[in-house]
């Protein structure tokens, strides 16, 4: 597996560096949520995810990095099982799937890109909702108008998360968000 400073240079290869995020350059906010999901004690999996979760775009940021025909380049390079989670996040239709948290349809999965439904693992369940608080939880720690607009609904959102969160993450968000 390559190592963190490879996987930061693909990244600005693709273009992340070019990229403006909410408060900065995208590669910035990408290295920001691997590095809480790192500091919360997760496996390298999901840290890579973290690292590469807006490849292909998200439904809060509809930039892509690469092209979805070439998930494989990526798989190659973050490996299979972070390139799923990073898929799952990107593809996440958000108005749709967050509300099932927390109800008995949260294992069944709405996939912006496709229009379709399927159903998840409860790890997979686990890990989304992980790289969810972190990706949040970093932009939330850089901007208090953030917080100030947000803070409450994403507060909401991950108290329904709390049981597929770890406690370090779900510490960092009490005291960021309240």
């Amino acid at each position: 597996m390559p190592s963190d400073g490879d996987l930061l240079a693909f990244l600005e290869e693709l273009g992340a560096g070019a990229i403006t995020h909410m408060h900065g350059p995208l590669a910035e906010h990408l290295r920001g949520t691997a590095q809480l999901l790192r500091a919360w004690g997760n496996r390298e999996a999901l840290c890579r995810a973290g690292l590469y979760h807006a490849v292909y775009g998200t439904d809060g940021f509809d930039q892509s990095l690469i092209d979805l025909n070439l998930r494989s380049r990526i798989s190659a390079v973050i490996g299979e099982e972070a390139e799923t989670l990073a898929y799952l996040y990107c593809a996440c239709d958000r108005k749709k799937f967050y509300p099932r948290i927390g109800t008995q349809q949260q294992l069944t999965f709405c996939d912006r890109f496709t229009n379709g439904e399927y159903a998840i693992s409860e790890s997979q369940l686990r890990d989304l909702c992980e790289l969810t608080l972190a990706n949040e939880l970093e932009l939330a720690e850089a901007d208090a108008d953030f917080r100030a607009q947000y803070g409450a609904s994403l507060a909401q959102l991950f108290e329904r998360m709390r049981p597929w969160v770890s406690s370090t993450g779900f510490e960092t968000c009490n005291r960021l968000l309240g």
